[in-house]
């Protein structure tokens, strides 16, 4: 059984943990709070600046649906999208710091108790993670959102940027309390591979409707897992190694 494939059937259990379902709609509540407020100071104008790119685009190909009704419904589709998006990920982010050292927890009791903790990561370095992500993810997303309208190319874009965006947010908060700072940087340059596969599993979940809303716990507790299996295959491997041979 691959490593992704054991974090994703080792995770399923632990979404019906006491402490996981405590805060299964922390993402669902956040997600709301700030779409009604991006909604509400940006929808309008957003709209406005979608639908006059909408109505360029159709004059240069010499079409104007009279009074503009299809450019209108465009950009109001576009920016509840986009709304949709940035909400859902600002909602990610949160979890992944305050709520993600909970479900580390739930995963490290019932799978990882022995594992030493070395407290590599900070809580700044969470912040750090979260941000970068975020400047990352928000301007790729506007450059392939065009795209969303040719599905065949548009949906593998936006899954594999939410891939690199669920691995980014999540891998350094499930190894910030047991890792060294050493061990975090080993962890995740040793597992690139795997971490992105485990994202593109679980990126297309976030589609789904009703599942979409534990989406995110599952995916902490499946990242949680994985991160905590590599850190602890790499502490086997590092002590297995001769005390000689590391002279």
């Amino acid at each position: 059984m691959s490593a992704v494939v054991r974090a994703l059937v080792n995770a399923a259990p632990l979404v019906f943990d006491r402490r996981v379902l405590a805060l299964v709609f922390l993402p669902f509540v956040a997600g709301i709070v700030l779409w009604i407020i991006g909604w509400f100071a940006l929808g309008g104008a957003m709209t406005d600046a979608v639908a006059a790119l909408v109505a360029r685009g159709l004059a240069v190909f010499g079409l104007d649906p009279h009074p503009g009704a299809f450019a209108t419904t465009a950009g109001a589709f576009v920016a509840f999208l986009l709304m949709t998006l940035v909400a859902g990920a600002v909602a990610l982010a949160a979890i992944a710091i305050f709520a993600g050292p909970v479900f580390v927890r739930a995963v490290e009791a019932r799978y990882f108790p022995t594992l030493e903790r070395r407290k590599g990561g900070t809580m700044l370095g969470s912040l750090a993670n979260a941000a970068f992500a975020l400047a990352v993810f928000i301007p790729l997303w506007l450059v392939i959102l065009p795209a969303l309208f040719f599905p065949m190319l548009g949906l593998p874009l936006s899954l594999a940027l939410g891939a690199w965006l669920n691995q980014r947010l999540f891998r350094y908060d499930a190894l910030a309390e047991h890792a060294s700072a050493d061990e975090l940087r080993g962890v995740i340059d040793a597992s690139r591979g795997r971490l992105m596969g485990l994202g593109l599993v679980v990126a297309p979940l976030a589609l789904v409707p009703f599942v979409n809303l534990v989406a995110p716990l599952y995916a902490s507790l499946a990242f949680s897992y994985l991160c905590l299996g590599e850190l602890a295959a790499l502490r086997g491997r590092t002590s297995a190694v001769p005390k000689g041979a590391l002279a």
